[in-house]
């Protein structure tokens, strides 16, 4: 299963939800927060306490939207075929990359300077682009929040689903909602080269296989 370019644009930008709730922050103009709150369309001579709202709120909501909207395709991916894990081993995750966008956004970006902006949009842009190219879009730092790890594993199939491929043994990378443990029987299904494992929905078809 690949990720298409729209699906994965969701993925990147709900990645940075935080971004948006800094650059938000820094966007308030704390001189009127005093002021009792309203809205500008409501009622006349009434503002926001922001000095970009418009710009401010849209950075806000979109990777709020997005990240939302992550959640909910983590949970629509179904389950494939059986496997059993022979080894397991957790992979911290990788920051590095995640990280450089909030050390850009702590550098004084200004709505109202568009060269900086621009140039905030731009790198993201090519961050996204080096993502998806090279599958790692789904390796989502976010999702640790939500209790996804990444795992390196080593598993075969159950006897009689994959022909001659059920006495193999296979290495690669899974994103696992919860842990992981060598013995165990689990369902998974790829994203881009990455297995999606979901041991609480797994839990009975590894008891069931175990009787």
């Amino acid at each position: 299963m690949q990720f298409r370019l729209g699906t994965a644009t969701i993925v990147f930008l709900g990645s940075y939800m935080p971004l948006g709730v800094i650059l938000l922050a820094q966007n308030v103009d704390y001189s009127k927060t005093g002021s009792a709150f309203c809205w500008q369309l409501a009622e006349a001579g009434c503002n926001l306490p922001l000095r970009n709202p418009t710009t401010a709120l849209l950075v806000f909501a979109i990777p709020l939207v997005c990240f939302l909207l992550t959640i909910l395709l983590m949970r629509m991916i179904e389950s494939g075929k059986e496997i059993r894990i022979i080894e397991a081993k957790y992979i911290p995750a990788d920051l590095m990359n995640y990280t450089l966008p909030y050390i850009v956004s702590f550098m004084s970006i200004d709505y109202q300077d568009v060269g900086k902006f621009i140039g905030l949009a731009v790198f993201l842009l090519w961050m996204f682009w080096i993502s998806h190219k090279s599958g790692q879009i789904i390796l989502n730092p976010v999702l640790i929040a939500l209790g996804w790890r990444l795992y390196e594993i080593k598993y075969s199939f159950l006897g009689g689903q994959s022909g001659n491929d059920a006495a193999k043994e296979h290495l690669t990378r899974a994103l696992v909602k919860g842990h992981l443990a060598p013995g165990e029987i689990h369902k998974k299904n790829s994203i881009q080269e990455i297995e999606i494992i979901k041991p609480a929905h797994a839990a009975r078809a590894a008891s069931d296989a175990g009787q």
